[in-house]
């Protein structure tokens, strides 16, 4: 396995919602380096957190991460992850959705997560896989959509493709 970085730079499109701008994202990251590695299998993935419409990618700085967290504390949101794959000709995008309950948060818990610096490269600025799964009240859905890829829908749309995994067969 070889991590490629794409050169693809995630724009803000206010026009589109925020499932389809998880999977836009995730598109274009795996079209620009399956152009680089055109026989090779390459996958991409994108993370959004919609909060009632509204996407929430990563932080520009501490003070966004403030901003987001805040507006996230004590309500639910959704969390999006795309992904995509090119393998042997084919091109396949699929996106799931997780809703994710924050805890009601003070700004002395905002700022002292925030200075850990781990809200930073973090759609909607947390992570659930670390120091702001304290902030999580309860999830409904697939815990690795909202750590950012959706690892058992990964795996059976890899058997639909046809690979053959232990677990698919």
């Amino acid at each position: 396995m070889l991590v490629v970085p794409s050169n693809y730079h995630e724009p803000e499109r206010a026009e589109l919602a925020p499932r389809e701008l998880a999977i836009e994202h995730a598109r274009n990251k795996c079209e620009d380096v399956s152009m680089r590695f055109p026989h090779d299998v390459v996958v991409a993935a994108d993370t959004v957190v919609d909060l009632d419409g509204v996407a929430y990618n990563k932080p520009r700085d501490a003070a966004d991460a403030r901003r987001m967290l805040s507006n996230l504390a004590g309500r639910s949101h959704v969390v999006h992850t795309a992904f995509a794959i090119a393998a042997g000709g084919t091109f396949t995008v699929e996106c799931e959705s997780t809703r994710v309950f924050f805890f009601p948060l003070e700004a002395g818990e905002i700022d002292a997560y925030v200075a850990t610096g781990d809200p930073l490269d973090k759609a909607g600025a947390y992570g659930i896989q670390g120091r702001g799964a304290a902030l999580v009240e309860r999830i409904e859905g697939d815990f690795y959509t909202v750590m950012g890829f959706p690892l058992g829908r990964f795996v059976r749309t890899l058997g639909r493709l046809g690979f053959i995994l232990p677990i698919t067969k």
